[in-house]
C-alpha cells in the first residue's frame, strides 16, 4: 500500500494559491534557523510547497535548492524565479551524499507510514554534511484525540492514521509520535531543540526540532 500520498491533495491546492494565503509566508523559526547559519550555506528546502521558505533563503543569499512531489507548487516557484526546482519524493532524493549544509522540511515528513517516515529521514542523513542541521517538525501524539474527536478515524500501521475527512490532506495518511519516538526515528542525529507546540486551532500539536547530522 502507498502511504506517502497527500501530494495528491496539496498538488491542488497549490494549484488555487490566492495572494494572501498563509502557505506564502515564511514561519520564525525557520527566519530564526536561518540568522545562525553561515552566508550562502547550500539548503535543501525538502516539501517546498509554492516556495515561501525557498525564495525567502535564496533572497537572503542562502544557496537553495526546493524539492517536491507536488508539480503545481513547483511551477510556482519556477515561475517567480531564482531558485532550482526539483520534483521528487522526499524517501528517494536524486542527490549525491554530503549534497547540502543544511536541510529544511517544514510540515512535510510525517505525511507516509513508519517506513516512508524511516526511509525520509535515512535520506536526509545521507545527503546533510556532518554537522549540518535539519530543521523540520512532526505530529505529535498529543494531537490524536483532538483528531479522533473531529473525525472517523483508523490507525493503518504503528502510530499512521488515516482520517474520514474530505477536502483535506487527512484522508492521506499522517504520523503521530512521542518525544521518545521521535528521538527513535532520528538515528545518527543529535538533538539541538524540540518543543512541542500548539499551532494557531486549538489542539493543533506539532513538534518542532532541529538536529544535528553527526
Amino acid at each position: 500500500m502507498k502511504t506517502d500520498t497527500a501530494d495528491q491533495h496539496w498538488n491542488d491546492q497549490w494549484a488555487g494559491i490566492q495572494a494572501g494565503s498563509k502557505w506564502l509566508t515564511p514561519e520564525e523559526d525557520v527566519k530564526s534557523w536561518a540568522a545562525g547559519l553561515a552566508p550562502g550555506a547550500r539548503i535543501l528546502d525538502l516539501g517546498a510547497g509554492v516556495g515561501r521558505h525557498a525564495l525567502w533563503l535564496a533572497a537572503q543569499g542562502f544557496d537553495v535548492v526546493a524539492l517536491d512531489a507536488a508539480a503545481e507548487g513547483l511551477a510556482e516557484i519556477d515561475r517567480i524565479g531564482g531558485v532550482e526546482t526539483v520534483k521528487a519524493r522526499m524517501h528517494a532524493l536524486p542527490f549525491a551524499d554530503h549534497s547540502f549544509d543544511h536541510v529544511l522540511s517544514w510540515n512535510v515528513i510525517y505525511h507516509g507510514d513508519e517506513d516512508i517516515l524511516l526511509r525520509t529521514i535515512g535520506d536526509i542523513r545521507r545527503v546533510l554534511k556532518p554537522g549540518g542541521t535539519y530543521l523540520g517538525t512532526m505530529l505529535s501524539k498529543r494531537r490524536l484525540p483532538c483528531e479522533t474527536a473531529k473525525y472517523p478515524g483508523r490507525e493503518i500501521s504503528r502510530n499512521a492514521w488515516v482520517f474520514d475527512a474530505p477536502g483535506t490532506d487527512k484522508m492521506h495518511p499522517h504520523y503521530f509520535c512521542t518525544a521518545a519516538e521521535l528521538l527513535a526515528l532520528f538515528s545518527g542525529f543529535e538533538c539541538r531543540w524540540l518543543e512541542d507546540r500548539e499551532h494557531e486551532t486549538p489542539g493543533s500539536w506539532h513538534w518542532h526540532l532541529v538536529m544535528e547530522r553527526l
